[in-house]
């Protein structure tokens, strides 16, 4: 019972730190944006993973 509380814990750190880097990445991209380019560059994403999902049949 340790051992899967342990994974788990690790699991969640690790998901926690590739959060952290994808925030990072959008702030940098979006820095210099204005309010209206990044609306833009969030639906350009949102649709991107989107199109990914439908391509790969993960509608989640």
């Amino acid at each position: 019972m340790k051992y899967l509380v342990m994974k788990k814990i690790n699991k969640s750190t690790k998901m926690v730190e590739r959060m952290r880097e994808i925030r990072d990445l959008v702030s940098k991209e979006i820095m210099n944006m204005s309010l209206e380019e990044e609306k833009a560059y969030i639906k350009q994403q949102l649709n991107e993973l989107k199109n990914r999902r439908l391509a790969t049949g993960n509608n989640s």
